[in-house]
């Protein structure tokens, strides 16, 4: 299939964990990375929504302040975790560094940024204290985040 994660058979993963999902070289010769950053087991679990859409707030303005390489982080439509699209091809443990520092600025946030009808689409869809709790789980598996599958 077109699509990278759909031809992931996603009975044989173990999450929380981070992969690279894709490569692209665009027309101009630059390189982008998708890193699937998979916080909950596809088929049984999920991010309730008001946790995904602060997470991705949470996510987007925070890790801003670790890279400059930040492109998108965007939720993913099971709600079983994230894609995180960087500019270059950055290692994996710089990657693992800017997930880490980012989600543990999340644990100290007081607010979801932008969670407002002026700056969101749905500005009373968040959850501050969902999100930290999610955080929290995904972080605790750090050593973990490199193992994909069984």
């Amino acid at each position: 299939m077109n699509v990278e994660s759909f031809n992931l058979d996603h009975r044989t993963v173990v999450a929380p964990y981070v992969r690279l999902a894709d490569t692209k070289v665009l027309p101009q010769g630059d390189t982008i990375v998708k890193y699937d950053v998979r916080f909950t087991q596809p088929n049984l679990a999920h991010l309730e929504m008001p946790a995904v859409h602060s997470i991705e707030h949470l996510f987007a303005e925070h890790s801003r302040n670790h890279s400059t390489r930040v492109i998108d982080f965007s939720p993913m439509g099971c709600q079983t975790g994230f894609y995180l699209i960087l500019q270059g091809q950055p290692d994996y443990a710089e990657v693992l560094e800017l997930i880490e520092g980012t989600m543990t600025d999340i644990l100290s946030a007081t607010a979801v940024p932008a969670a407002n009808e002026v700056q969101c689409g749905w500005g009373a869809n968040h959850s501050l204290t969902a999100a930290q709790d999610a955080v929290k789980v995904f972080l605790t598996a750090r050593a973990d985040w490199a193992t994909v599958t069984e």
